[in-house]
């Protein structure tokens, strides 16, 4: 008898799990307007809408390093109406105890791109490229400025670039901002002279000539940067990228799971999405879900470790 219910009851849910969603879906993206993760986030959400058949609604969450994005989303019903798009910051912000939770957290939908990050400073500051930095810090009678983020990818960049290249941490002047557009403004305002900026936040600022391009954090040049050397071929062994992906609160589902990786899966494969993210925002398409993002989260988190470990100890 008891399983005569179990059959009965989960017979009952079929017609609610076929017919999800059967409204709009949020997307919080945990950081402002204008950055990269804005601009890609709602671009792919963009595509992913005509598979979903609802829309998907960004929702820019911004503050304590992304971690009121997460919590809002961590706290959420676990319907799979309310998703997180978000990147190594996630794991980031717990293992350096600005959080008390990782991925592990919540629901991995799916992985969906790498964007390359890009080294950058303003157009009357001296260096043409990464390697000219250090002699840079060195020769400074004031101690340069670099803008992060505390705890996002461009302070685990920045953590890593000083590691390679031998400049010390407490040789220049940290200056925090909340989102990547304020970095952006203040660079181009000359408040800073160096920021880790990308393709979605500065392409056009760079075609411009209003910010310079410094290095590539890849194993090629991007095409739409194609005179940019890449960080190896400066002699600097770093390759960086933020990798973004889709998250839901614990216990959403698996169903519903399912039916949101797949209509990401399908916007993914259209050749001129992969293309504009590519030669447009340098990002690369990289679908993963189920097991395999969960395998990839795992191994991220141990390989942050380390670099979130100088982070927090500020070397």
């Amino acid at each position: 008898m008891p399983h005569l219910w179990a059959l009965l009851l989960w017979l009952l849910a079929l017609p609610a799990l076929a017919n999800f969603p059967d409204e709009e879906v949020t997307l919080v993206i945990p950081f402002g307007p204008g950055g990269a993760s804005d601009v890609l986030l709602r671009e792919i959400a963009q595509a992913v809408e005509a598979h979903l058949g609802q829309p998907l609604l960004p929702l820019n969450l911004a503050g304590g390093s992304g971690t009121r994005g997460s919590q809002y989303v961590k706290d959420a019903a676990p319907d799979g109406y309310t998703l997180l798009g978000s990147h190594q910051t996630l794991d980031l912000a717990y293992l350096t105890g600005a959080s008390a939770y990782s991925h592990a957290d919540f629901e991995p939908v799916a992985l969906l791109a790498h964007t390359i990050n890009v080294p950058a400073t303003y157009r009357r500051q001296n260096a043409h490229d990464a390697s000219e930095i250090a002699a840079l810090v060195a020769e400074s009678p004031e101690p340069l400025a670099f803008g992060i983020i505390a705890r996002s990818t461009d302070h685990l960049f920045w953590s890593a670039f000083f590691d390679r290249t031998g400049i010390d941490p407490e040789a220049v002047r940290w200056v925090h901002f909340p989102d990547t557009s304020a970095q952006v403004e203040a660079l181009v305002g000359e408040e800073i002279d160096f920021a880790m900026l990308n393709l979605p936040s500065a392409h056009a600022l760079f075609e411009r000539g209003v910010l310079r391009p410094l290095g590539v954090a890849a194993e090629q040049r991007l095409s739409a940067l194609p005179r940019v050397a890449t960080l190896r071929e400066q002699g600097i062994d770093l390759v960086h990228t933020s990798d973004r992906g889709i998250f839901a609160p614990l216990g959403t589902p698996a169903e519903h799971i399912a039916v949101l990786a797949d209509a990401f899966r399908q916007a993914l494969e259209d050749p001129e999405l992969r293309f504009r993210l590519l030669y447009a925002y340098g990002s690369v398409v990289d679908y993963r879900a189920d097991d395999a993002f969960r395998d990839y989260l795992d191994d991220q988190l141990q390989r942050l470790a380390p670099e979130a470990e100088r982070i927090r100890l500020g070397r």
